[in-house]
């Protein structure tokens, strides 16, 4: 008779999470009591996808980019397909799941490959720490990325907006990584990528390309560049919701049949 190989696991769920006991939750190590009173939301997400609690700087930093991620108005789809789903008279949950199964390689995907673009490069590298020698080695990866991309008629991800010459959410966190001191070798890889591009092509950092850097430099891996976005753009996405039940028709038509060309036969 053959021996039955099948067994049950009792403990076949692990994580090294959270760990809930009666009247008592442990958060990465902390109680959640003392992170409820010391901590800011941030702080909290930084620590759930890191592992470890940020220090002062990198927390400021997370909340610049989080914030940066806020919301872009009704342009992009998964905007639109919130505001369209929720139309229909579909609960807040339909219509934010929606939205996030908008985002794909032609939307919000790009913070993801910029961030693998720009650490496969730095990675590259044996940092020295004299800042002459490190920002020379930079400028060379910059100068390899511009002639791969822009000499080989490719796009660079992160850099260029169709609606901003100048994406202010871009130029912010730059102009404030580098008051605050927090320029490590991604944002120096990035801005002197930057410096080429604006020179030949005219073209900037957008939103992602400058959160891919900063990310990068915060000890992010690209897997988590998009769940940060989603982190950041939620709130924009459950506003847009709400104003859409309150102050819209409800099955509001987003185009009228003088709007369609119909193109098979009769």
């Amino acid at each position: 008779m053959q021996e039955n190989n099948f067994r049950i696991n009792p403990h076949s769920l692990k994580t090294a999470i959270s760990r809930v006991e009666e009247d008592k939750i442990v958060t990465m190590g902390y109680n959640q009591r003392d992170l409820i009173e010391k901590i800011r939301y941030s702080d909290m997400v930084f620590l759930l996808l890191k592992g470890r609690l940020p220090s002062v700087m990198e927390g400021k930093i997370f909340n610049h980019v989080l914030v940066s991620f806020c919301d872009h108005g009704v342009t992009p789809p998964s905007t639109q397909t919130a505001r369209l789903i929720a139309s229909s008279g579909s609960p807040i949950n339909s219509a934010v799941s929606g939205a996030l199964l908008s985002f794909g390689h032609k939307h919000a995907g790009a913070i993801e490959k910029t961030m693998e673009l720009f650490q496969s490069k730095i990675n590259t590298l044996y940092l020295t720490e004299d800042s002459d020698i490190d920002n020379k080695q930079i400028a060379s990866l910059a100068i390899e990325i511009y002639n791969d991309y822009i000499i080989g008629g490719k796009k660079i991800p992160g850099f260029g907006h169709r609606y901003h010459n100048v994406d202010p959410r871009a130029d912010k966190l730059m102009e404030v990584v580098i008051n605050k001191g927090f320029v490590g070798p991604h944002i120096k890889l990035a801005l002197a990528v930057e410096d080429l591009v604006y020179e030949k092509k005219n073209i900037l950092l957008n939103v992602d390309g400058a959160n891919a850097a900063i990310l990068s430099d915060l000890g992010f891996t690209p897997d988590l560049g998009l769940g940060v976005f989603m982190i950041g753009r939620l709130p924009g996405i459950i506003a847009h919701i709400h104003e859409e039940k309150m102050d819209e028709e409800e099955f509001r038509r987003f185009c009228d049949l003088e709007d369609i060309i119909y193109q098979g036969g009769k």
